[in-house]
């Protein structure tokens, strides 16, 4: 016959484990909220690049068509509806964008400028959305 002490009992984890597992899980946890984050800053700053070189390529067909770039005050507009001051309307080819001008990922109206010349800049102000700073995306700096 068997003494009781003798029988082994189911044996659970000690408090010192479970710490040890929950911290594991929290380090984990984190790793992957920070790895994720970075990505997304990363994705929405490749999608407003995106953004911009579509406008770009559509400014230049408007360029081709009607022979200057868009006033400053026509803005990106002008690629979707035709400007009522162009001097020869039939030269407008357009619409240009096939959909209404987004927002950039940080829910901001992308700017446009129109330079010397042919020259013009579009831009997205970007996650600190203030027009001027480093963190600007634009077809030119």
């Amino acid at each position: 016959m068997r003494s009781r002490s003798n029988r082994r009992r189911p044996r659970g984890f000690t408090l010192m484990e479970v710490l040890l597992v929950l911290a594991i899980l929290i380090i984990l946890f984190a790793t992957v909220t920070v790895g994720y984050r970075q990505i997304q800053k990363n994705a929405q700053k490749d999608l407003a690049r995106t953004q911009v070189g579509a406008f770009e390529s559509a400014v230049d067909m408007y360029a081709l068509n009607v022979g200057t770039v868009p006033t400053t005050q026509q803005g990106l507009q002008a690629l979707i509806e035709m400007p009522s001051e162009l001097k020869n309307p039939a030269k407008w080819q357009g619409p240009y964008l096939k959909k209404q001008t987004p927002l950039d990922p940080w829910d901001n109206e992308y700017q446009y400028e129109a330079l010397q010349g042919d020259q013009f800049r579009i831009w997205s102000m970007g996650p600190d959305q203030a027009s001027g700073s480093e963190d600007d995306i634009a077809n030119i700096q």
